[in-house]
């Protein structure tokens, strides 16, 4: 059985305790890892009828439509996602940071196309922020619009109602997931139940509806349409907005729950609820304004408006840990400065806050609903960030399949053929949004992918700045054994990022102290391209002679980094190398840099300055890597790149 997340993250052992059931990993998968896909019965097929795409709601096209909906849901998330890249885990891992980890250890010695392997992994999560900001708004927005189907005069409260839920829901996040969660996850399943019954309940109106199941009807109506009807997958895409966040959460429950609640469960509830409505618009056309609300009976539409609203704060809840996640992923894998983290579980290390992502996600949520007002309106946003990331899940999937799958490479890679058409074609749909609305997502996953990868280059620039002007440790070290400045006692901790050269802070101190500590250590702190540090990697120690050591940290991209913790447990090495450290006798030293832009070199000078700006805000290292603040020493240095 896997380690749980606290266990793991120290290479240590299970406890006693484990995890629950088959069958409470299903239900607490269905309340957390389906809220996004859960909510889209709200606002799809209204959307598809929307006048911008001219379509009237007559037999065959509500027929095509639908049968366009259903398979989607069948290949895109059933197939794709549930049944085929939910094998591509990094070690119950998932999400395209960790798909992009996976891929990039398949180029082992093939730096170039790493490189790219890496772009495109970077450019996919930056498009996954522009989802996760859309998400909340048209969600809560198109729960509350229910309020103009029971009152029409009600409808002035619904952009002030949907701001009030918002930020109650962004305030309540510093609680922590578990909190939120114990509140709200046994409504996801009584939402589903509740989709399932009203869908049944107007099937038996229209019993018709059922045909749509048949692929010709999705033929017949790009047969009536042309190419022009190509377009109507920008509103068919709503449909599978969220398979990617089930990808992504797959790690908290692993594969086989998540398959089990979407197989039994979910997609039989959307599906009844879509052909629902549909049948619902085959009984009365003008039902199309707002099909889920009008199929609802009067007497139930405030109860329901309650339930969707809170069903809704689920889906956001998801995507805002989602958001967490991924943030944490990208400062590990060195694209993110290091930013502020609260863990609000002692039990799970995976449960994280991180205020300056919540409150920047906040504020553009809110801006997005005061913007565009209504579901309609923003739903023309929707989809271009979620078609790009499909597109890009399924290069990276293809890349996994033919290295690490040589038993099922021979049908996974045709399937993966067929996955690109069908991306290629949700692209092309929803690009046909970029100047109505769907310029934001794009420009603001532009925005995060220059932040990315400014970062990521400023930093290789600014190590090699470091390594072109520092002194090499191998003949440092012995000069200065020669004449050896005063020891006093104690151990003193270098932070280094290149193990080869002396560090700044020790130099400094050898400079202003004139003294060096009775022991010395050069530790140097690495991500791996796993979620989880292997303990028998987690820690080396190297002696270089005169009580100087090198020392090495390992943690996985899913690890908080506890860089004392992970020292400790050099204590308990048997190979000769393990080293007694006590933590009040131990000062930690640590360079800061300031950069300083320079032009015509490495960057464009406003990509200098915008790293400086980063990198002087980052977070400090003795917090990110939960460092003692009484105990560490920050020497400055001056940088130019």
């Amino acid at each position: 059985m896997p380690l749980p997340r606290s266990a793991r993250a120290l290479g240590g052992k299970a406890p006693a305790s484990g995890r629950p059931g088959l069958a409470g990993l299903v239900v607490a998968a269905i309340g957390v890892v389906f809220g996004d896909i859960g909510t889209s019965p709200l606002y799809t097929l209204k959307m598809a009828f929307d006048p911008a795409f001219g379509l009237a709601a007559d037999h065959d096209t509500v027929l095509g439509i639908l049968s366009l909906v259903f398979w989607a849901l069948v290949l895109v998330v059933t197939v794709k996602y549930v049944t085929i890249i939910t094998r591509a885990d990094n070690e119950g891992e998932g999400g395209i940071m960790a798909l992009m980890a996976l891929a990039q250890r398949t180029l082992a010695g093939r730096p170039r196309s790493s490189y790219l392997v890496g772009l495109l992994g970077v450019f996919g999560a930056a498009l996954f922020f522009g989802d996760g900001v859309i998400t909340p708004a048209i969600s809560v927005l198109s729960a509350l619009e229910g309020l103009e189907v029971v009152a029409p005069e009600l409808g002035r409260w619904v952009v002030p109602l949907t701001i009030l839920v918002l930020v109650a829901l962004f305030s309540v996040q510093r609680f922590g997931t578990e909190r939120v969660g114990r509140v709200f996850g046994p409504i996801t399943g009584l939402w589903f139940l509740v989709l399932a019954v009203l869908g049944v309940a107007n099937i038996l109106h229209e019993p018709e509806v059922l045909q749509a199941i048949n692929p010709l009807w999705a033929a017949r109506f790009f047969v009536d349409h042309s190419w022009g009807g190509i377009f109507i997958l920008g509103a068919v895409v709503l449909a599978v907005t969220g398979g990617e966040a089930i990808y992504t959460d797959m790690g908290h429950f692993g594969a086989r729950p998540v398959r089990i609640a979407w197989y039994a469960f979910v997609l039989p509830a959307l599906m009844l609820n879509y052909l629902g409505q549909g049948a619902l618009v085959l009984e009365d056309p003008a039902a199309i304004r707002n099909p889920f609300y009008v199929g609802v009976p009067e007497w139930g539409r405030i109860p329901m408006i309650v339930l969707a609203t809170a069903a809704t704060v689920i889906a956001s809840q998801a995507v805002i840990t989602g958001a967490f996640s991924v943030t944490r992923q990208a400062m590990q894998l060195g694209y993110i400065p290091r930013l502020g983290i609260r863990h609000t579980s002692r039990d799970t290390i995976g449960q994280i806050y991180i205020p300056s992502v919540n409150w920047a996600m906040a504020v553009v949520v809110v801006l997005l609903v005061l913007a565009f007002g209504s579901s309609s309106a923003l739903a023309v946003a929707y989809g271009v960030s979620v078609s790009g990331t499909m597109l890009i899940d399924t290069l990276l999937l293809a890349l996994v399949a033919r290295a690490l799958w040589p038993a099922w490479r021979w049908w996974v890679l045709p399937l993966c053929a067929v996955f690109l058409v069908g991306d290629i074609a949700f692209v092309v749909a929803n690009a046909a949004k970029i100047p109505v609305g769907g310029w934001f997502p794009l420009v603001l996953g532009i925005v995060l992918f220059t932040l990315l990868r400014t970062w990521r280059h400023g930093r290789e620039l600014l190590r090699e700045e470091i390594r072109k002007e520092g002194i090499q440790l191998d003949t440092f070290l012995p000069g200065l054994m020669l004449a050896p400045p005063t020891r006093v006692p104690g151990t003193a901790i270098f932070l280094t990022a290149d193990k080869g050269v002396v560090p700044h802070a020790l130099l400094h101190n050898l400079k202003h102290n004139k003294v060096l500590h009775e022991r010395n250590l050069f530790l140097t702190v690495e991500t791996l391209t796993v979620p989880y540090a292997p303990a028998d990697r987690r820690l080396s120690i190297r002696s270089i002679g005169d009580e100087f050591y090198r020392v090495v940290v390992r943690f996985g991209f899913m690890e908080v980094p506890d860089v004392p913790l992970a020292l400790m447990r050099s204590c308990d090495q048997q190979d000769g190398e393990g080293i007694v450290i006590d933590p009040m006798d131990t000062t930690w030293f640590a360079s800061r840099e300031t950069v300083v832009a320079m032009r015509h070199r490495g960057m464009p000078v406003w990509r200098d300055r915008l790293f400086a700006f980063m990198h002087r805000n980052a977070a400090p290292a003795s917090g990110f890597f939960h460092i003692p603040g009484n105990r560490m020493v920050e020497l400055g240095a001056q940088v130019e790149i």
